[in-house]
Parts: C-alpha cells; sequence; structure tokens
C-alpha cells in the first residue's frame, strides 16, 4: 500500500469523509477509521438544510435519501409546559446510518481508505508521520476527524480531555407514531431527549443526560422510566414505543468545553473542534460545515497560494469566526433549560414573548453555505 500522500485525515465520520471527498478531487488522500459502513453513531439524526447546497456539490441529494422534510420544532418540560414554532431554514430527518454511507460510497471512488486505528501524529521535517499498527504514513497536511474525544486527544494533550465530563449520551430507534415534519425536544431532570424521524420513518431518541441525575440507578431502561418518564410526553412515548435494537448506543465523557480548531500544525474538523450542545439541532451541519472551511484552507496550502502557518492562522480564525457565536449561545442555553429557576423565568419569558424562541433557534444555525 502506498506510504505517502498529500493529506491524511484521521476519522471517518461526517466532517472527515466530506473533507476526503472535497479534497481528492484533486489531492492524494487517505482516510483512516476503524469502523465499518454502514453504522449507526450517536447522533440527533436532525440535519440543517444549510449545508443542502454543499452535500448537492458533491452529487449527494437528500430528498432522494429521505422524505422527512421538518420544519416545526416543539419543547416541553414535563409535558405541562409546550412551546412551538417553525424552524427558519428546516432541515432533514436521516440516519447517520444513511448519510455517512452516502458519503463513504464517494470516497472510495477516489480517495484510500484504511480500516484502522491512528494510534499517534508526529510532525517532523516538515512532513507528518501517522501511526498506524506497525506501518508509518507520510502526508504534507493532517486533519482529526475522530469525533468527540479520542486517544490521539490524550496524546496531545489537549485542554479539555484534562477535565472530567459530567455528560453521558443514549440513543435508539424505534418504531412510533410521529408527524413526520417535527423535531420534539423534552426536558427531564438533569438532561433532555430530542425525538424525529428518519428516513424509514423510524423514531430516533437521542437524549444528554447529567451523570448525577444517573447514577443511582446505572440502568437505561430503568433511568428512562424513572427519569425521563416524569416528562408526560416521553412517558407517552415509552408506553407506546418499540425498540428496534437489542440495545441502545451509548457513550459517557461528552465534553462541551471549548477546544481548539488548530492543535500544533494539525487542523481539527467536526467534532474533533467544537462540539455544540444537542439542543441546538445543529451538530451534523457544523461537521460538514468545519470540513468544508477547513479543506478551502488546505487546498490553498497544498497547491503553495499560502504557507502552513498562514493556513492554520486562517482556518481558525474563520472556524471561531464561524462557530464561537453558536458554542456560547448552546452553552448559555443548556445552563439555563437545566437549572430550575433560570428554565421558570426563560418560559414565562416565551409564553409572553413567543417571537424569542425563532430568536433564539436561529442564533444557533447559519446561513444557506454556497460551494
Amino acid at each position: 500500500m502506498e506510504k505517502n500522500y498529500d493529506i491524511i485525515i484521521a476519522g471517518g465520520g461526517l466532517s472527515g469523509l466530506y473533507a476526503a471527498v472535497m479534497l481528492s478531487q484533486h489531492f492524494k488522500v487517505l482516510i483512516i477509521d476503524p469502523d465499518t459502513y454502514p453504522r449507526h453513531k450517536m447522533c440527533g439524526e436532525y440535519l440543517s438544510l444549510e449545508i443542502e447546497t454543499l452535500l448537492k456539490n458533491i452529487g449527494i441529494d437528500l430528498e432522494s435519501l429521505s422524505s422527512k422534510k421538518i420544519n416545526n420544532f416543539q419543547f416541553t418540560r414535563n409535558g405541562d409546559h409546550t412551546a412551538s414554532t417553525k424552524l427558519p431554514l428546516g432541515g432533514m430527518g436521516i440516519s447517520r446510518y444513511t448519510l455517512d454511507f452516502e458519503l463513504y460510497k464517494k470516497v472510495i471512488k477516489k480517495a484510500t481508505f484504511l480500516k484502522e486505528r491512528v494510534t499517534d501524529v508526529k510532525y517532523i521535517k516538515d512532513t507528518f508521520q501517522v501511526a498506524v499498527g506497525h506501518s508509518i504514513y507520510k502526508a504534507k497536511q493532517v486533519m482529526l476527524a475522530t469525533g468527540k474525544r479520542s486517544n490521539l486527544d490524550k496524546k496531545l494533550n489537549r485542554d479539555f480531555i484534562k477535565k472530567k465530563s459530567p455528560w453521558l449520551a443514549v440513543k435508539m430507534h424505534y418504531k412510533y407514531d410521529m408527524p413526520n415534519n417535527k423535531v420534539e425536544l423534552h426536558a427531564f431532570k438533569g438532561g433532555y431527549a430530542g425525538l424525529s424521524q428518519v428516513e424509514n420513518g423510524i423514531v430516533n431518541l437521542c437524549y444528554l443526560a447529567h451523570y448525577e441525575s444517573f447514577k443511582n440507578y446505572k440502568e437505561i431502561d430503568l433511568f428512562n422510566k424513572k427519569v425521563l418518564s416524569q416528562n408526560k410526553a416521553l412517558q407517552e412515548f415509552f408506553t407506546t414505543a418499540i425498540p428496534q435494537w437489542e440495545k441502545p448506543i451509548a457513550i459517557s465523557q461528552i465534553s462541551f468545553e471549548q477546544k481548539d480548531p488548530v492543535e500544533g500544525k494539525l487542523i481539527m474538523i467536526g467534532d474533533t473542534a467544537g462540539l455544540i450542545h444537542p439542543l441546538c439541532g445543529n451538530g451534523m451541519a457544523m461537521a460538514i460545515h468545519s470540513a468544508h472551511i477547513a479543506c478551502k484552507h488546505v487546498n490553498r496550502f497544498i497547491n503553495q497560494e499560502v504557507t502552513r502557518d498562514q493556513m492554520l492562522m486562517n482556518y481558525a480564525m474563520e472556524w471561531k469566526r464561524t462557530f464561537s457565536s453558536r458554542l456560547r449561545y448552546g452553552r448559555w442555553l443548556q445552563e439555563i433549560l437545566l437549572r430550575e429557576k433560570y428554565s421558570n423565568i426563560a418560559y414565562w419569558m416565551i409564553e409572553k414573548l413567543p417571537f424569542l424562541l425563532p430568536l433564539i433557534i436561529k442564533k444557533t444555525h447559519g446561513k444557506i453555505i454556497l460551494p
């Protein structure tokens, strides 16, 4: 197998796959990921349409993959307080199983895909050396798209990885009757859960819970029954919903601490660069958008239009300009919604001033992105 590349991408989620498709049009690209495709991934599976044009540009038509156009948002707390609004841009209900696989099929036509795990990355004499098992691969530039947290974050001694995170996430697919144009967000003690349909009519439940809320139960089914079901909307859901998998996907130590989009000489994309709170419903679009920004700057560097340091500085500046305020609003929203005193005031304001809810949603989303 070839050992020298223009670009190596560690991680084959949305951002890594999109970047591989874009960059392999002009350069030698190696993408490395340990999983097989198609696969299920932890995700709310609501895709904001701000990136629809970017996907069309690489030959992916969302409407051919899913008919679940989502334009309504509903939020409940305990099932007693309900707020709803139209979504400014709208989105699609599409599973990571389907969307990742479509991107993967594009990738393997032009890029090299290696089903392995990157164990280390070193920068030596203006070249990256990427360790995979007993092999070393070399590249002019490396991009990390390894997700919410990985062993590479520890190797790089990133600040966020040094702090224990109290958050865990759970995802499960269910057969359940709900409107296919609506995404629902239901708050419960210590967390919140999202519900929406994906392409095959199955409903995706994905929730974030604080460990302090979960630790007294330990088992997911018991936690769902004792805590989530205190919200009347979720209680109704669990009464009739039929699980489609033997067991849910669950991950812990999800960090919403601030990350840097550039570490040393490495470019971070997707959740590796920064993770928005799931309640904002914009993580999938942000992952693809961040990869799009990175590709533009990497392209200029490989073509010798800018130096490496200029590329890294320009990418970091554009990433922060594009996403920093969304991440900040996400952190504020989570603080408000999970603190009863603040959430009571917030609900009162939304009831009295209904224009606030769409305004809040708009703050965590972008505009239509052109290629």
